[in-house]
């Protein structure tokens, strides 16, 4: 059973005061760390997978003892068994949750717009997640919405509220992963609440539009394409994530689909390179997709967005966490089920404050993911008393494609050595693999 941690404010404070204590010289300042100290490893989001364990090839046991948060909801079993029909294979769920209930929730708002309108549905996508009668399934709200009846969708991410008027999570489930023997370890994982339910839309949406006379709605069938990580970087988090979209349009058909008609999927590549989703964009486009599930990467969506705005179509991705995507000017066409990094910066640094380090590292993919959730957690770590000068910011130049060779990061272990870090916190995605095998062979104690 997962285990349900103490409140942020108790960690908080406990923090506190384990960052006031002295050293046994009688020092008011934390002892140094030393270049033979032991170092914590903790992760994020895409490294924090079965999976990532695999990038180390050979010296995977080096993950052991990493610890870190993502996005993520406790599951049931039954839940897992029918995802499992669809992909026995899938061993992590990152990124699940949310990809299922980004394509029910575009389904239900087509049905409730009465058309496959891109800019209708979009219209009705906030409205969805809050107000009206409460379900939890995607039989029993289409049910009422095919009757025109305003729904309130509680599924598998969005189980405290709906969404902001920005068109994501007003609260948020995160979970704390171990890794041990090479990989997750289940027994260990917690789970913790983010966010504030005030901030959900009440905005009311537009009246639901009833088939009459049971004709179909206007432009059906509903036509939904992929926007995820196939390939690059990212691609260890694509088969979950295409397992979860597979299955929501498999039981979304099997409560008789959206306008009367079966919903399409049409899958497609984000690369985790912008040209390669822009392709895409483009080639959902001229096959009359309305909704675009994705991109897989926050950066990738920025880079898509103004070609999905500019084609009236929606984008509404499962995984993106850069905070500053809700100031974009998407017309109101860009949605998304993860949550923002600033409620992840807070869960993170709890995690990582917990272990009472002196020294911190945070090395991160120079891109809008990477960057705007190593300010969120630096922020987060001086609000509980960390100084600026036992953290140490660090970035690097992802690799631009698959082709390119990989990031070496051997001065930046060094670096890191040097600099007496007793924690280093990696924010990336495959890439980032061989930041561990650098601090290993630069001399670096990693505590398993």
């Amino acid at each position: 059973m997962p285990k349900f941690r103490a409140s942020r404010a108790a960690i908080a404070a406990a923090s506190t005061a384990l960052l006031l204590a002295t050293s046994a010289c009688g020092s008011d300042q934390p002892e140094e760390a030393t270049t033979d100290t032991q170092v914590r490893l903790y992760g994020t989001d895409a490294n924090m997978m079965n999976s990532f364990a695999g990038e180390l090839k050979d010296r995977a046991s080096l993950v052991n003892g990493m610890k870190g948060t993502t996005p993520m909801t406790p599951l049931t079993e039954s839940f897992k068994e029918r995802l499992h029909s669809v992909d026995p294979k899938v061993s992590d769920y990152t990124y699940v949750a949310e990809t299922y209930d980004a394509v029910v929730i575009s389904s239900l708002a087509a049905q409730l717009a009465g058309t496959t309108d891109p800019a209708a549905i979009a219209a009705q996508i906030i409205g969805v997640t809050s107000g009206g009668e409460r379900c939890d399934d995607p039989a029993t709200c289409l049910r009422l919405a095919r009757q025109g009846q305003d729904i309130e969708y509680r599924g598998l991410s969005l189980t405290r509220s709906g969404f902001t008027e920005a068109g994501e999570p007003s609260t948020a489930s995160y979970a704390t992963l171990h890794f041990n023997h090479e990989k997750l370890d289940d027994g260990k994982t917690e789970f913790v609440g983010a966010g504030d339910e005030s901030a959900a839309s009440t905005k009311e949406p537009p009246r639901g539009r009833k088939p009459r006379d049971g004709k179909k709605g206007e432009g059906a069938p509903l036509v939904i394409g992929g926007l995820l990580p196939k390939t690059g970087d990212l691609a260890l988090a694509y088969p979950p994530m295409a397992a979860a979209a597979a299955l929501a349009i498999r039981e979304i058909n099997g409560a008789g689909g959206v306008l009367g008609k079966p919903v399409s999927w049409i899958d497609g590549d984000d690369g985790t390179n912008p040209e390669v989703a822009r392709a895409t964009v483009a080639s959902h486009v001229r096959q009359g997709v309305q909704v675009i599930i994705g991109a897989g990467a926050s950066g990738v969506s920025r880079a898509v967005l103004p070609d999905v705005v500019a084609a009236g179509r929606v984008l509404f991705s499962p995984s993106n966490t850069d905070a500053g995507l809700a100031k974009m000017d998407d017309k109101g066409l860009y949605f998304r089920t993860a949550p923002s990094d600033t409620l992840q910066g807070r869960a993170l640094a709890d995690v990582i404050v917990r272990d009472g380090p002196h020294k911190i590292a945070i090395v991160a993919r120079k891109d809008s993911y990477g960057e705007g959730l190593q300010e969120n957690v630096r922020a987060e770590l001086e609000r509980v008393g960390f100084g600026a000068d036992r953290i140490k910011l660090l970035t690097y130049e992802p690799p631009p494609d698959a082709q390119a060779p990989p990031v070496d990061f051997s001065a930046v272990a060094k670096e890191i050595k040097d600099y007496g870090a007793d924690a280093v916190l990696i924010v990336g995605f495959a890439e980032s693999a061989p930041v561990i095998t650098a601090l290993a062979d630069a001399g670096v104690q990693i505590q398993s």
